[in-house]
């Protein structure tokens, strides 16, 4: 079949789609609550033509309308968002514009862009609060500024354009068809592709490492250290995490435990952060054999949503069996919204997980659940300020254990 065929045998009209798609109620097993009545005849109301042309008019319904429809188009639109985003930090325009307003015509000599385009891309950056325009030209705005102050944005938005081509048939990437660039971008997350290249190693462990640190802020606030005598990072890459530990705390002493690739970077941030003294580092594989012990705490600090369900059993039954009784277990990645889905885990990093085949986000309830069948008891979630960076469980060791 033709590309033109194969799009218009995806196509059906709203009303083909909802009566193909929504069973009746006698279809269903059981009938439906009042909630989802109440849902059925909202949505009748709310996707008619001539219904939603009265809400706008009307004084008690225009406001919300209008607050829907604009929701409705940034949803239509944020593609096209992101990629005036994407430009905008390819073109290193916010750090360009922090101190001082330029022209357009400035900018469109600088970096090569015809004028009346870089001004479309100026005026855009505008509308999205990423810049702000006087009579003086474009200067960085609020939200510009903050995007400059996270430590490794810039970065993860750049290699963004491998996670958009990965986007461009999003079916095939639900049926699990599509060949993704994020898992050739990503192999030293799977680990079984044979030895791992130092260069690639550097390349992941770098890129986590520079947005690390809000993590590891966010996770020393929603967690208490005290009486720790030694942690151990799992997983922890190149030791960013420790690192932010060991400088906000003078004990416990601390254990890397991940891939030889990544030692020698570990070394030199450790020494650059006068920590090597109080730093073991240990090289090894989580998926191959037993963890260290001699630690009461470990921390797995955005490792699990790598991994699917039987690599993270396997995992936190390690990490029990390495644990003494009543050792703490810290858990701190990205995580679903469970009943309340969320952007930033039910959205991103769902689909971010997708591309890169392997793993996946979840929700605090299901690691909740793995602990505990892992054997963990006291677990318990601890609220972050941001948890669109971070969400933290944090479980013991029972003491017979």
């Amino acid at each position: 079949m033709s590309e033109p065929g194969r799009l218009q045998a995806r196509r059906a009209s709203p009303a083909q789609t909802r009566s193909e798609a929504a069973p009746s109620e006698s279809e269903t097993a059981r009938p439906l609550s009042l909630l989802a009545r109440w849902r059925r005849w909202r949505n009748a109301r709310v996707a008619s033509p001539a219904f939603q042309s009265w809400a706008a008019a009307h004084p008690l319904t225009k406001r919300a309308t209008r607050k829907d429809g604009e929701a409705l188009f940034d949803l239509v639109a944020g593609f096209v968002q992101s990629q005036v985003l994407f430009s905008v930090v390819e073109l290193d325009l916010l750090d360009e514009l922090m101190a001082a307003p330029q022209t357009a015509e400035r900018l469109a000599e600088r970096h090569r862009i015809d004028p009346q385009r870089m001004e479309a891309l100026l005026r855009a950056a505008t509308a999205l609060g990423l810049l702000e325009h006087s009579a003086d030209g474009y200067q960085t705005g609020r939200l510009g500024a903050a995007a400059t102050g996270v430590p490794g944005l810039a970065d993860m938005i750049r290699h963004h354009a491998v996670f958009y081509r990965d986007l461009a048939d999003p079916l095939a990437l639900l049926r699990g068809e599509a060949d993704t660039e994020l898992a050739k971008f990503w192999p030293y997350v799977f680990g079984a592709q044979g030895p791992v290249q130092s260069d690639v190693a550097a390349r992941y462990s770098e890129l986590m490492a520079e947005s690390q640190g809000l993590v590891a802020e966010e996770t020393l606030r929603a967690v208490r250290l005290g009486g720790i005598k030694r942690l151990m990072d799992v997983g922890g890459g190149t030791g960013a995490f420790l690192t932010a530990v060991g400088t906000a705390k003078p004990a416990p002493d601390l254990i890397l435990f991940d891939l030889p690739e990544v030692a020698p970077s570990a070394r030199a941030r450790f020494e650059a952060a006068g920590l090597s003294a109080r730093v073991t580092i240990v090289s090894g594989s989580f998926r191959e054999g037993a963890l260290p012990s001699g630690a009461d705490a470990i921390s797995l600090v955005r490792v699990l949503y790598d991994h699917a369900d039987a690599t993270v059993a396997r995992l936190l039954g390690a990490v029990r069996e390495a644990l003494p009784p009543r050792g703490r277990l810290i858990v701190s990645e990205p995580m679903t919204g469970a009943q309340r889905p969320e952007r930033a885990g039910d959205v991103y990093f769902a689909f971010y997980c997708m591309a890169m085949r392997t793993g996946r986000a979840r929700s605090p309830s299901e690691i909740a659940r793995l602990m505990g069948e892992a054997g963990f008891e006291r677990i318990a979630p601890r609220r972050t300020a941001r948890p669109f960076v971070t969400s933290v469980v944090e479980a013991r060791k029972p003491a017979s254990g």
